[in-house]
């Protein structure tokens, strides 16, 4: 067979092939929109996976650089649009849109953030210092003084949050952290509490049940086989809000650390029953 002869035969060929029907653009943007949907749920997936310190959902990781990394997770599903499309139907913001993931960035549940974070601040004891980070700085660079609100589930129609505040705390030249994580009542975490205590970030450690007055408040004074926190006390009030404390004699990889931990184990147990902390 020569030159010719073949591609006459190819042409032969490809005439007898019938083509493809031409693409709807519907049903491209169809597709499209259910790729995007399913990339976004499996980064959020991914997102909750990678969550070591859940206390119990409460989605935050340390990083080398001493960041708080905070993923939001997956969230409860509306049914499919006309489309075929399923969307994550996230809390009501207060500008009348849902939210854009888990974390509420205006708004009372944003304010109630703040607000812990400035009552951590205070409990810090005297000897030490807070210091803060550069007022040019977004909130997703700060490092020393975060805070967040964060929708954690809808629990018999009622959305619960939690709420998470990170306070640098100096000494000398070492830095340490205190971290202080609210659940609303209806959260489906432990009462018992050493049980409430381990949940946190998901470490578990040797516990001891502390009384601080007339309440029972569970404290891990040291970690099994995790270090990125030193101490943590858990406390349920009678209502159902959750509280947990925590520190740790290092910030980051980056400073030095503390010589000693801020607060004694009965002051740590003492702090989760703080009514400051007693979110409403």
């Amino acid at each position: 067979m020569n030159e010719q002869e073949l591609r006459e035969g190819l042409r032969s060929e490809m005439a007898g092939v019938t083509p493809p029907p031409p693409l709807s653009t519907g049903a491209a943007l169809g597709a499209a929109r259910r790729a995007h949907f399913r990339r976004r749920a499996l980064w959020a997936s991914l997102g909750s996976a990678a969550v070591v310190l859940a206390v119990t959902g409460f989605a935050v990781v340390t990083t080398p650089d001493g960041r708080l990394y905070q993923p939001a997770g997956n969230g409860p599903l509306a049914s499919p649009d006309a489309s075929g499309d399923t969307k994550q139907a996230w809390p009501t913001g207060p500008d009348g849109r849902p939210q854009e993931d888990r974390t509420a960035r205006a708004g009372s549940k944003y304010e109630q953030g703040t607000h812990l974070l400035s009552e951590a601040v205070s409990v810090i004891p005297s000897g030490y210092t807070t210091p803060e980070d550069p007022p040019n700085q977004s909130a997703e660079e700060r490092t020393l003084r975060t805070h967040q609100a964060q929708f954690e589930d809808k629990v018999d129609g009622v959305d619960v949050w939690s709420y998470s505040s990170s306070v640098a705390v100096a000494q000398g030249k070492g830095t340490g952290r205190v971290i202080v994580e609210v659940h609303d009542a209806g959260n489906q975490l432990p009462t018992e509490p050493c049980d409430l205590a381990q949940t946190f970030w998901g470490m578990r450690g040797e516990c001891q049940v502390e009384t601080a007055g007339t309440t029972r408040v569970g404290v891990v004074i040291r970690p099994t086989d995790d270090d990125r926190l030193d101490q943590w006390s858990a406390y349920r009030h009678p209502d159902g809000v959750v509280v947990f404390v925590a520190q740790t004699v290092r910030l980051d990889e980056s400073r030095p650390a503390l010589t000693k931990l801020p607060f004694s184990v009965p002051q740590l147990a003492a702090l989760a029953v703080d009514e400051r902390f007693h979110l409403r």
